[in-house]
């Protein structure tokens, strides 16, 4: 992801900075959704694992990044603390 657009993007909810997610973030992440453990803030199921994302600076809210498009609605927001492993 380009490094401008990173400085710029924030959480819509929370309008904290994002990050990209770290390997063992995305791991973690991946191994819940696989589980079935994994809802958006919708309630909905997310289904498809993650190629990429981002992360409030509080680490407590993901985003997914499809085709290289941050996805960054407020209802279609992971909550890491309900994923089990996920590194703080």
């Amino acid at each position: 992801m380009d490094r401008k657009l990173l400085d710029i993007l924030c959480c819509p909810t929370s309008k904290q900075p994002l990050a990209l997610l770290g390997g063992a973030e995305l791991e973690a992440i991946n191994r819940a959704i696989a589980a079935g453990g994994v809802s958006r803030a919708d309630g909905s199921p997310q289904a498809e694992a993650l190629d990429a994302g981002l992360i409030t600076r509080d680490r407590r809210t993901a985003y997914r990044i499809d085709d290289g498009i941050p996805v960054l609605l407020a209802d279609e927001a992971l909550a890491t603390d309900t994923i089990d492993g996920f590194p703080r």
